[in-house]
């Protein structure tokens, strides 16, 4: 659903605010609402879907700006009123002989061009809603100048949307300002070929003129795609390969105009199934599909060079177990199994980073690796020690999830050593919460507790493991580092976040 370039419908109380609409006529409208930003694209204009009811204000409930060209209104209309004067010009634009017309009016201070199209439901004989197409003065004398052809069929898509009849429209991609438009009729005989796409179809050697050419006659899946429109009455997009360029192509299948006259107004105009024309738009996205596919071995690139350090770190720390168990004293094994727990805090790090494409990490699935880390390599045989780890998931970017990493494993070790020197059995928890634009991360155990005269500033000048935290909450996280006794040791680390994606 194109829902970056219209309004969000998700928003019921616009709606809500029109009493006389019916569910079905809710329904109706947001169809036609899906419909719309496509035909703001082609028509080089803005579309206003307002409210209708006779002596009462017109309420914007959607409004759909173009991408191709500058929008007549510099923000969303949606849920606003339309002045008293514009709404009384409206009604006379209304209840004139034609079903659409043309009046001046300004916007933001410029001159714009407003066409207005009475709404209402197949079947029903009363007006719900009116369709708004305002274009800017500039831009309206240039489509004066466009072809007849362009013009027909600019008009016969306003009309499709009027009756909520482009089906499949929502599910367009989003036009380009470098999109071309080329227009069959019904025989699928090309009738206009706008600037952009002669400049798209010369990348792949159509050097002549189209018009007037069997669309079939092109060694592309253009005919492919129209004949399947019409016989699918409906929009519908693909991507090909032709001559050696990447391609997305949209058609839309417009019906016969309808009668005009006011008079059809009373006797709503019951469509002939017949397709008159159909607009073909035209995407070059070569360039595109190859950044992508740049990025994509980049991403490999890095993934796996992210596979390489984490095996790299293991090994490294498979070294150092090896060494700790050919130590001598029990303060030199201790510190080795310390450093081995600091490295593979990082490479779990690594791990997560060579498995997926973000440069983001989960610390809630992190958190659960390095608590079951700690678990497996500093808790003695003969002791009953386990770990919780509770909170959402939050993601944070890779520098800031490093950090945080070493941190809980320094807070972990600390709660080990010091918590349960001289008891068996017990429990630590890590709790993540996630504070808007903070973080925050507590770690609890169940131990002795901190000695009555301690001072945490003392503290780390004595502890390599608190220096650590100290510096990495200050310098890398830039947060605060408390900790209280609590039955037990509670430490809390509070950090803003950083941009997701993104390093600070």
């Amino acid at each position: 659903m194109r829902d970056d370039v219209v309004t969000p419908i998700e928003e019921p109380s616009v709606y809500t605010q029109c009493a006389y609409l019916s569910e079905d006529d809710v329904a109706f409208l947001r169809a036609i609402e899906g419909q719309i930003p496509i035909v703001a694209d082609i028509s080089r204009a803005d579309i206003l879907l307002c409210s209708w009811q006779p002596g009462q204000p017109c309420l914007v409930l959607a409004h759909a700006r173009p991408h191709s060209v500058a929008a007549a209104h510099a923000h969303s209309m949606v849920g606003q009123l339309i002045d008293e004067p514009a709404c009384r010009k409206l009604k006379h634009l209304l209840f004139s002989c034609e079903t659409h017309n043309r009046q001046s009016f300004t916007s933001d201070g410029a001159p714009i061009v407003v066409q207005v199209y009475p709404v209402w439901r197949p079947g029903k004989r009363h007006i719900i809603a009116t369709l708004r197409i305002e274009t800017n003065l500039l831009e309206h004398e240039r489509q004066r100048r466009r072809s007849r052809v362009f013009q027909r069929v600019t008009l016969q898509l306003q009309r499709m949307a009027q009756y909520g009849r482009l089906v499949g429209a929502d599910m367009l991609s989003p036009f380009g300002e470098s999109d071309g438009i080329i227009v069959v009729d019904r025989t699928r005989t090309i009738r206009y070929v706008s600037g952009v796409a002669i400049n798209l179809y010369r990348r792949i050697g159509y050097l002549g003129d189209l018009v007037g050419r069997p669309l079939s006659n092109l060694a592309t899946q253009d005919d492919a795609l129209v004949r399947t429109a019409m016989a699918q009455q409906r929009c519908l997009e693909q991507n090909e390969e032709a001559g050696g360029r990447s391609w997305v192509k949209k058609a839309l299948p417009l019906y016969n105009l309808p009668p005009p006259p006011m008079r059809r107004w009373l006797t709503p105009w019951q469509e002939r199934e017949e397709i008159s024309h159909v607009i073909l738009v035209v995407s070059d996205i070569t360039e595109e599909r190859r950044r992508e596919q740049e990025l994509r071995v980049k991403t490999a690139l890095i993934q796996e060079l992210h596979h390489r350090v984490k095996n790299n770190l293991q090994t490294i720390a498979a070294l150092l177990r090896m060494q700790a168990r050919r130590a001598e004293s029990i303060e030199a094994r201790q510190a080795i199994e310390e450093a081995v727990n600091r490295i593979l805090s990082v490479a779990v790090i690594h791990e997560f980073l060579s498995r997926q494409e973000e440069r983001v990490i989960n610390m809630r699935e992190v958190s659960g690796r390095i608590a079951a880390q700690v678990q497996h390599g500093l808790v003695a045989p003969d002791k009953h020690i386990t770990f919780s780890v509770d909170g959402p998931p939050i993601y944070l970017p890779s520098r800031q999830a490093t950090a945080c990493a070493l941190v809980l494993n320094e807070l972990l070790q600390n709660a080990l050593e010091h918590g349960f020197e001289k008891r068996t059995t017990g429990h630590i928890q890590v709790t993540l919460e996630n504070g808007g634009d903070r973080v925050i991360m507590r770690v609890r155990d169940d131990g002795s507790g901190l000695p009555t005269d301690f001072d945490l500033s003392e503290a780390e000048s004595r502890s390599l493991g608190l220096y650590i935290v100290r510096t990495l909450v200050q310098e890398d996280l830039k947060g605060t580092l408390e900790m209280y006794n609590r039955d037990g040791v509670e430490a809390i680390v509070t950090f803003p976040k950083s941009i997701l994606g993104g390093e600070q």
